[in-house]
């Protein structure tokens, strides 16, 4: 439903070398609908193929464990980062994010973390960090 000219097109990520990365990963849809609009390109974010398939997916797996041994609700917002000159891609110009984060709180337990990952080849999987320390990193604030 975006205007043509505010959306991505899958030939912008064609011969990118960038991956369709999910914000809201397909795994984590419970239903068959869900899974299929998980695949909109408003879903996505051009990721690097390598950190998406290895790190990224290790993180996603990591907080979809979490949520299974919880008591309660869980709460995730996942999200690029963006600097202040951002690549773009294909003709639509779509922007490329320098890193991607997932955050994670449990009401149940007060809890909240944050894994940032910078979207490059060289990323590796690493211990999340405070949701105050991303704030200054990124300056983006999600929840108070």
């Amino acid at each position: 439903r975006l205007p043509e000219a505010e959306r991505a097109l899958l030939a912008d990520y064609r011969r990118s070398g960038l991956s369709r990365g999910h914000m809201a990963a397909a795994g984590d849809m419970a239903t068959r609908f869900g899974k299929a609009q998980s695949y909109s390109l408003a879903n996505m974010v051009p990721q690097d193929p390598t950190q998406n398939g290895k790190p990224w997916a290790q993180i996603e797996k990591d907080t979809r464990r979490y949520i299974r041994r919880a008591q309660g609700d869980v709460y995730v917002i996942t999200g690029p980062v963006f600097g202040p000159h951002p690549r773009k891609i294909g003709a639509g110009q779509v922007w490329v994010p320098d890193a991607i984060f997932k955050m994670v709180y449990d009401p149940a337990t007060g809890q909240r973390w944050v894994h940032l990952q910078a979207n490059q080849t060289s990323t590796r999987a690493t211990k999340p960090i405070s949701y105050e320390a991303f704030v200054r990193r990124t300056g983006i604030r999600l929840v108070d």
